[in-house]
């Protein structure tokens, strides 16, 4: 891998890589694919380091964790969105302005469209072939932002509820009710 991190010649991306590896476990090709998807995204929406920034990830594996070390998004935070559609795919946005029911986001996506004119690391997208990840993120440093498609969306802005805390009719304990329900999740299972 090594040979591989020594292609990339801009410093911002080998200390954020510097950075994912110990809290990744290794430079999977999902988190190299994260990596360069924030680059895109910080240059589309000017986000700067220490900005607080919201993503929504279309997959559970291994690009979301990017976000989470090096800006900070998590899910117990808020920051950080899952929807398990099995998607290479995000939509990030900055922090909205107090009254601010829409920002401005981007969702950008890994395009098969774009990957077929590089068979190796499409081979490995398309699960065609076991491709290893010093291949298939040799490919992508060679693609650079060409495998991408994204376009800016509006994102609502959440209105923060207040909690409406219970205690359970059934084991005593307490819980935040979403529906007025009396009885927590784990006793109405």
């Amino acid at each position: 891998m090594d040979e591989v991190i020594a292609k990339i010649d801009d410093p911002v991306m080998l200390d954020q890589i510097e950075k994912v590896v110990p809290f990744h476990g290794h430079l999977s090709t999902g988190a190299f694919i994260g990596l360069q998807m924030l680059k895109i995204a910080s240059k589309l929406l000017d986000i700067k380091e220490g900005d607080r920034i919201f993503v929504t990830c279309e997959t559970l594996n291994c690009l979301p964790d990017p976000f989470q070390i090096l800006h900070g998004c998590t899910i117990g935070n808020k920051g950080l969105k899952i929807l398990d559609y099995d998607k290479m795919a995000i939509t990030i946005n900055k922090g909205a302005e107090t009254g601010q029911d829409l920002v401005k986001g981007v969702r950008i996506f890994l395009d098969p469209a774009k990957t077929v004119k590089y068979p190796l690391f499409h081979a490995w997208y398309m699960n065609e072939k076991k491709v290893a990840h010093e291949d298939a993120i040799s490919e992508l440093i060679k693609a650079g932002d060409d495998v991408y498609t994204w376009e800016f969306v509006e994102v609502p802005v959440p209105v923060k509820a207040k909690k409406d805390v219970r205690l359970c009719e059934v084991c005593g304990e307490s819980f935040v009710s979403k529906d007025g329900s009396a009885i927590c999740k784990g006793c109405s299972d």
